[in-house]
Order: structure tokens, then sequence, then C-alpha cells
């Protein structure tokens, strides 16, 4: 997510042409924590979403910008973020992405005081910016920390901590900045009691990116503390943006418009989540309870992930990529078609079906690149800015239809692009 999703996880080694691995088992505690730490900040937006829509009385469409800001970054910054890592090194990138994160976080204190959506934008965009370098350095840190035959099983493993960050921060988000408005009904109010209860929520949005802020301000000091922790790594510099041309292979440019929709359509899902549960139709819930919901969301993934390593182990990626894409068209099918908790079930169920899908199209696309692997992922990562475009265009359906269905029929088309690229892919490169 992806990715989210949640899931934005890119593949080794988008920035840094380091051969060899590091022996250095520690460090690999340390990479799980940021994969934890950026998957459950990303997966914030699905709570933070619905209340910035509330709270400015926002349409579908302005509200999906929240993910436009967060994910312009990886179109912005993946590839420059990429070139900066191959000369500052692994823990000085770290370093400086947890500190951009820090600063995005603070930035949630003058957008609450002014009250402004454009400045609550602006704080996404930098907070995002610190996430993206940090999966800059995160993915071919944990390739290379272990012999080359298990780098896979170490990708997969670590991206179980984004999962899992992506599953618990929700929860512990919406008690925060949901928790004690939960029961206002804010079309009810007006002139000083509607700007009252406005000047609360943002404040209480402001006090939990502070809490995430505090968190990190230790973890920058730490990871600061060992900036020369990995002695003798390369660093090198050279052309930025060449990797590009990739784009010219078919089976690439497939998997790489995959990617882009991929995490558009997890992240456009995941903002969807609360909007659709307090609907009368399906659970009519508060926000706060429909924001717990989201968790659920992204714990599907994180089964998935663990259960779908092991599947793959025997069964084609291809035709396994197709086959959760058919299923994640059918849920949305029961989705719209029905109501009550079916409905709801249905919509959640959804993140299971998404498990597999980043990584899968990721090796598919990669196939065959050789010595350009390290460029074609550097490339994959930049797609991750789907996640800024498709929400907001769903929210447009919802808009202009006055429908959350509809808007359904936009995730259904990017899972039905990605099922024709996993049996597009079935086949190894060149049978």
């Amino acid at each position: 997510m992806v990715p989210t999703s949640t899931d934005p996880e890119p593949g080794p080694d988008p920035a840094v042409a380091t051969s060899g691995h590091i022996d250095a088992p520690g460090l690999q505690v340390f990479v799980f924590a940021l994969f934890f730490i950026f998957g459950g900040v990303t997966a914030l937006n699905g709570v933070l979403m619905p209340k910035l829509k509330a709270i400015f009385a926002l349409d579908y469409a302005e509200a999906m910008l929240v993910n436009t800001a967060f994910f312009a970054a990886y179109a912005v910054l993946s590839v420059p973020g990429a070139a900066l890592v191959k000369r500052i090194g692994y823990m000085r990138g770290a370093a400086l992405g947890l500190f951009g994160m820090l600063a995005g976080c603070l930035l949630f204190v003058p957008a609450a005081t002014g009250a402004t959506f454009a400045m609550f934008l602006l704080a996404l965009f930098v907070l995002a910016s610190g996430v993206t370098l940090i999966q800059v350095v995160a993915n071919p840190l944990i390739s290379l920390l272990g012999p080359a035959r298990t780098a896979s099983s170490r990708l997969t493993f670590a991206q179980g901590f984004n999962a899992l960050g992506a599953t618990l921060f929700p929860h512990f988000g919406a008690m925060l900045m949901l928790g004690g408005l939960a029961d206002v009904n804010e079309g009810a109010l007006s002139g000083a009691a509607l700007e009252s209860y406005r000047s609360a929520s943002t404040q209480a949005i402001a006090h939990g990116y502070l809490m995430v802020a505090a968190a990190l301000a230790v973890i920058v000091a730490v990871v600061w503390f060992n900036r020369n922790r990995i002695a003798g790594e390369k660093r090198e510099g050279g052309p930025i943006f060449r990797s590009f041309n990739l784009l010219l292979r078919p089976r690439f440019a497939f998997g790489a418009l995959c990617i882009f929709l991929y995490v558009g359509v997890e992240n456009a899902m995941a903002s969807l989540v609360v909007s659709w549960m307090v609907q009368p139709r399906v659970l009519g819930l508060d926000e706060m309870t429909a924001g717990k919901l989201l968790p659920w969301y992204w714990g599907g993934a994180l089964v998935g992930r663990f259960v779908g390593s092991w599947v793959l182990r025997t069964v084609s990626p291809g035709k396994a990529l197709a086959s959760v894409a058919v299923c994640a068209i059918l849920l949305l099918a029961v989705t719209v078609w029905s109501t009550g908790t079916v409905a709801g079930v249905a919509f959640l169920a959804v993140g299971l079906a998404n498990a597999i899908m980043y990584p899968t199209i990721f090796s598919l696309a990669c196939e065959g690149l050789g010595d350009r692997a390290p460029d074609g992922s550097g490339v994959l990562c930049t797609m991750v800015v789907g996640g800024a475009v498709i929400p907001p265009l769903a929210g447009l359906l919802a808009d202009s239809s006055g429908s959350l269905s509809l808007a359904l029929a936009l995730p259904a088309i990017c899972y039905a692009v990605i099922g024709l690229f996993g049996w597009y892919a079935r086949r190894p490169l060149g049978q």
C-alpha cells in the first residue's frame, strides 16, 4: 500500500547498489520496527479522512485529498530519496526519514490551531515524505541482513510487521481522534457551538499525532546515535532518472500500472470503511465504533500475508494473483448487493483478498530484469502514487452519484486489471 494499503510495501533495493550482506542480527529488529511504524502511520489516514470530512464539511472528493497529499510524496521523493540514501547511507537515511515524520506530526499542531484543511494536507505531505524515505531505506536493508537465499522470507516477515502496525494504529487512533466527540452530531450544531466542536476535534487530532511525535523523537535519537553502525557501507552517486526507461518493457510497464492501481484501491477502500459502516443500510454505527472496525480490514492483510507466503510455494504466482483479484471483485459485489452485517463483513474481507497482491505484482513485474532489478524497484516505489489518485476518483464517483455503492465500481475495475496482469504473467518470462 499500498503501499495499504496501507500497504504500500516496495520490494528489495530501490535505493542502494550494495553487494553482499550485512551480518548484524540486531539491525533486523530495527528494520522490523521501521515497517511497523510506517505501516501504522499510513493506516491512520483511514481514521483521519472521515473526521476531517465532518469538521470541514467536505464532500467525498475533497476528503479523499487526504490520500492525495500523503501519496503524492512518493511521486515527488522516491527516486531522489533513493539517490540521497546512496550518498549518506542507510542509518543516516533512516534518521532523516524519521525526522521528517516527526516534523510532519508536529505540523498538526499549527494545523489544529488554524483549523484549515490546507494546513492538514501540508502536514500529511511532510509526514509522508519521511515515510517515503523510510521505505527507501527499509526494503533494501532487510534484503541485505542475511544470506540472499532467504531474502524473500525476511521481506515477507517484515511485511507482516507493516500489516501489524496498520492493524493496531487505527484502533488507538480512533479512540484518540474520535473517542471523546463520537456522540456529537455536528450536523445539528451551528454558530459558536459548531466552532467549539471543530476546535475540540482538531485539537484531538493534534494530540494523537503529538503522541506519535513523542515516540518518534526517542527513535530518531537512538538511530542517530547508531548512525555509524554499518561499517564499510558503500556510498555512491549516479544518474537519478535513467530507471524509467524500463517502462519500455511491456511486462514491467503492465506491472507498474498494477502497482499504481493496487495501492490506490487498497487505500480508497480503507478510507471508505468508516463512511460505509455508518450507513443505516449497513451497520448504522457511530464514527468511533466504525473506526475500530478498520483494523479488521488491515488485519485481513496481516493474516493473508502469512497464509499466502505458504500457498505461493506451490501455486503459480500469476494464477494466485488472478484468483485473489476475482475474489476481491466478488466480495465487492456482495458488499453492494447486500445489507447489514453481510455488507459490512464483505467490505472488510477485501483486505484479506489484498494480502498477496503487492509482493506478487512486484515479483512478476521485476522478473527477468537481472542487474536492472534495483532500477525497477525504484520505479515501482514511485508508482505508489496511485494512493494519491484513485481515492479522490472514488470520492468523485460517490459525490456525483450520491452513492458509496457506485463508487465501489472503481475498485472493481482496478481489481479486474490486476487480475488480467496475473493471468498475463502466469508463465515464467520467456515461456
